[in-house]
């Protein structure tokens, strides 16, 4: 079923004039009786670049897979709550996860090209999707955007795992623009990548923005203050039982969260007392 294109009808809870595109409404998840991510509420805005960060196992990679339902895949995964698309239930019987997942791309850690040309890299989605353009100028459009084309345009037949690893990344990065989705979704995209690597997709960042919503997750600190508009703060709780459960501790411009943040966990983890 494709998505109805309306227009979010509430305000984003720091800025009151921007168009949120992505929302939770006290969305638990588990996965089977587990608990790991509780009472989340979280308005994403549009063309933004939005950053979570926190400690490992407080939920960040498990609430990004949550907006294009990789989670889906997961045996025993289940939400309670909303978690919404332009005001749609992203969870609604309805709604095909795979057009879920052309409008809202995803970006992993580790690069991930398949073991095909460059040129095929870009175009494999625009076929699967039976694509009526022209290939050859998405295939280069797709590549500017990334800020590849002038690095590979004299080798596109080349096999895409030959690249360094921050190209393969920037490759991974217009493979899921290619589709033409509205949202990037980006899994600590430079956890594996050299500084000069990290710098350019940083830089990519924000030239994407300008057309996308991205949402990245971020260890880095430096990263998140650098690059990000919003930034959401999580952490973990222990159970009775030992085990943990991730929630939103504080979610702010970028300069508060950074600089005045209102909660003591928020000012102990960007200080680097702990995490």
């Amino acid at each position: 079923m494709p998505f109805d294109r309306q227009t979010a009808n509430h305000q984003y809870q720091t800025e009151p004039q921007t168009e949120a595109i992505l929302r939770t409404e006290n969305l638990n998840v588990y996965y089977g009786e587990t608990l790991a991510l509780k009472g989340v509420n979280l308005n994403i805005p549009k063309k933004q670049i939005t950053g979570f960060i926190g400690p490992s196992g407080c939920g960040k990679s498990t609430l990004l897979r949550c907006f294009n339902r990789l989670n889906d895949l997961i045996s025993g995964f289940r939400i309670q709550g909303k978690c919404s698309y332009y005001n749609q239930d992203l969870y609604d019987k309805k709604i095909d996860p795979v057009e879920v997942r052309r409008r809202i791309g995803m970006v992993f850690q580790k690069p991930n090209p398949f073991p095909k040309s460059i040129y095929d890299n870009i175009a494999y989605g625009a076929r699967v999707n039976r694509y009526k353009g022209n290939l050859d100028e998405l295939v280069e459009t797709s590549l500017r955007r990334a800020a590849l084309w002038d690095e590979v345009k004299d080798k596109l037949k080349s096999n895409g795992l030959s690249l360094s690893g921050g190209q393969q990344q920037r490759l991974c990065i217009a493979r899921a623009i290619a589709i033409n989705p509205e949202i990037v979704l980006m899994d600590e995209p430079c956890a594996s990548l050299d500084p000069i690597s990290t710098m350019k997709v940083e830089e990519l960042m924000q030239e994407l923005k300008e057309n996308y919503t991205i949402v990245i997750v971020t260890h880095n600190m430096q990263q998140a203050s650098r690059s990000c508009d919003y930034t959401a703060f999580f952490n973990a709780q222990a159970t009775e039982d030992g085990k943990r459960f991730g929630y939103l501790v504080e979610y702010d411009k970028t300069e508060n969260i950074f600089q005045n943040p209102q909660q003591e966990a928020t000012l102990e983890y960007v200080s680097g007392r702990f995490g």
